[in-house]
């Protein structure tokens, strides 16, 4: 079969990149693959797997070339920007990354200072919402806000289907775009601990500063506010005093609108905090093996299942993650209080708890209370891990997710409904913001007459 994928690909420092040129591999072995980017020189890896080539070279090798397939790894980081002129003209499947996209329109037409085009989009997602909101958006005051409105309207609409990696957010999108294609697609990741020797836990640990008496809690990923990292610092300074040997591993990038830095010395701990700035990929797994327990917190969250939590589990040690619904595909979590189950499972006589599920409505007690108990019970720490391990052994290997690709390419996933038909009605005003729409993007009204074939 013959497959375009428009993707970010590494060095490019994205989560996405790193999950397809992860997948990649498993995928070539059943299907020719042109991969359409805008990285300017991929890991060389990649080319010798498939086909590599500029995005912009699409528009002139498709009138050569005949796909089975177009396949969209849709995130809302800029580099998945240059897509959405092609999966507006080149309706394909989307594997939607995050449960909304807001974010990356309102950053990309609004920094182009396209005032009008965010208006229509907005609009054109959410008709029943009052004007003022959008105009909110053009000003940049909507904040987290934006989360309330996921502007998903035209990736919804002109995709022959959709593919995300967790099964609530699959059935909120089905229950909001009835007549869409909503496929869920497990989400898997290789083997960390392959790329780890037996010492690398305790030479990274001594390179980092922690010795062996040290118990140490790591987050991953951007140092935003949306992975809780002030509510990390605070609950650290908590217990301080009763637990000196805490320690708090933050592995990634610091935001551009949050310092944690500043914030630790503020707080009087930086001294328990280490910080790495970017990681590599390659180098990731050794900065896994040296902590104890992960802190895999997000609010407010798009909704999608976390490939970095997933991460984590097959590292075999124990998570924290936030209590939200989206958790709902893996439940097997204690509350910090009763040390329970936290959602109901449908085997319930053989659920093991894998992590603590920490309560956003009172999370800086759940926190603090977390961290003490696992700072002083290594033996949870130990069990905890192990069942993490045997969890993401069971549902969340890399090879399960390409099997599920696999599934979904061998399946005519080109339906006939027309590119608009998820949207309810048929009057004018609908057909008249879809054609303004497309426009923005350079395409012709002409496709929503009829979809252009694959």
């Amino acid at each position: 079969m013959h497959v375009a994928i428009f993707s970010p690909l590494p060095p490019q420092r994205s989560g996405i990149a790193h999950y397809t040129s992860e997948l990649l591999p498993l995928l070539s072995r059943e299907h020719e693959i042109d991969l359409y980017t805008d990285c300017i020189q991929p890991d060389s890896t990649i080319n010798s797997l498939v086909n590599v080539f500029d995005a912009h070279d699409f528009i002139w090798r498709r009138k050569q070339t005949s796909y089975d397939h177009i396949i969209y790894q849709l995130g809302n980081a800029t580099c998945h920007d240059y897509m959405w002129p092609y999966l507006a003209h080149y309706p394909g499947h989307i594997v939607l990354h995050d449960g909304h996209v807001h974010h990356s329109r309102a950053r990309s037409l609004l920094s182009q200072k396209r005032y009008d085009a965010y208006r229509a989009e907005f609009a054109f997602s959410h008709s029943d919402c009052p004007t003022d909101v959008a105009e909110l958006g053009v000003q940049g005051l909507l904040g987290n806000l934006t989360y309330f409105w996921p502007m998903l309207g035209v990736p919804m609409a002109v995709a022959r289907s959709v593919s995300v990696h967790n099964s609530r957010l699959a059935e909120n999108l089905q229950h909001h775009y009835s007549h869409s294609t909503i496929n869920t697609i497990r989400m898997g990741v290789s083997d960390p601990t392959t790329a780890i020797k037996d010492s690398t836990r305790h030479s990274t640990r001594n390179i980092l500063g922690f010795s062996s008496k040290h118990v140490v809690f790591a987050a991953y990923g951007g140092l935003t506010p949306e992975k809780r990292i002030p509510q990390i610092l605070r609950a650290v300074k908590k217990l301080r005093q009763t637990h000196p040997l805490i320690r708090l591993l933050l592995v990634g990038n610091p935001a551009t609108h949050y310092d944690a830095r500043a914030d630790a010395h503020t707080l009087g701990i930086e001294h328990l905090v280490t910080f790495t700035n970017y990681v590599a990929d390659a180098d990731l797994p050794k900065y896994l093996a040296a902590a104890d327990v992960y802190l895999c917190l997000r609010w407010p969250s798009t909704g999608e299942t976390s490939a970095s939590m997933i991460r984590c589990l097959a590292m075999g040690k124990p998570i924290v993650t936030t209590d939200l619904a989206l958790n709902r595909d893996m439940p097997m979590l204690l509350t910090p209080w009763a040390w329970t189950l936290s959602h109901p499972w449908k085997d319930i006589v053989n659920a093991k708890p894998l992590g603590v599920a920490i309560d956003i409505v009172d999370e800086d007690h759940s926190l603090e209370i977390t961290l003490r108990r696992l700072c002083d019970d290594a033996s949870l720490r130990k069990q905890l891990g192990v069942r993490a391990r045997q969890y993401w052994e069971t549902h969340h290997r890399l090879e399960m997710m390409a099997e599920d690709y696999d599934n979904l390419l061998n399946k005519d996933v080109a339906t006939t409904k027309t590119p608009y038909s998820a949207i309810s009605g048929t009057d004018n005003d609908i057909q008249t913001h879809a054609s303004n729409l497309l426009c923005m993007f350079g395409v012709t009204p002409d496709i929503l007459k009829s979809k252009e074939p694959v």
